[in-house]
């Protein structure tokens, strides 16, 4: 299994200027976004999953960049969606900043290993200012995953 985010991104799992009312409506839109890849067995499960996930702990993770994410058995294999926000919103981040980049990764209760080397590629390259930077200024879904390929690429 890659662990390479542009590997597993699928072009129609990104929305640039999303716009979103709250962190509900926006967990409710990229939790949509990853439902109609067709991958996903039962939405309304997988919805539950990452709002459950997100009580536990906002996955706001600082620097503007939420990373929800979740193990469940309604997908086969991981999948990732990414949304850049019209507007800032309120996600409980831990640095107490609004959040502009949601990034939700799903994977299957089966694959631990390969869902915690993605979350920990996420987390690297969202830690670059350059690619949060990068990533709020695209103009189209082929430029996200451009920017992905290329830092992955970097980062080996």
């Amino acid at each position: 299994m890659d662990t390479k985010i542009s590997s597993i991104l699928d072009p129609s799992c990104i929305r640039l200027n999303l716009d979103v009312e709250d962190k509900d409506d926006c967990l409710r839109k990229v939790v949509d976004l990853v439902g109609s890849t067709g991958k996903v067995k039962d939405i309304e499960r997988l919805h539950t999953v990452i709002v459950d996930r997100e009580r536990l702990m906002s996955t706001g993770i600082g620097n503007s960049v939420a990373l929800p994410h979740g193990k469940t058995d309604v997908v086969d294999q991981s999948i990732v969606a990414v949304a850049t926000l019209s507007s800032p919103i309120d996600f409980d981040s831990l640095d107490d900043k609004p959040v502009s980049i949601v990034i939700l990764l799903i994977g299957p209760e089966s694959n631990v290993g390969v869902h915690l080397r993605l979350l920990s590629r996420i987390s690297r390259l969202v830690g670059s200012e350059q690619f949060r930077t990068s990533l709020l200024t695209a103009k189209s879904a082929e430029d996200v995953l451009a920017l992905f390929a290329g830092n992955e690429e970097e980062q080996g």
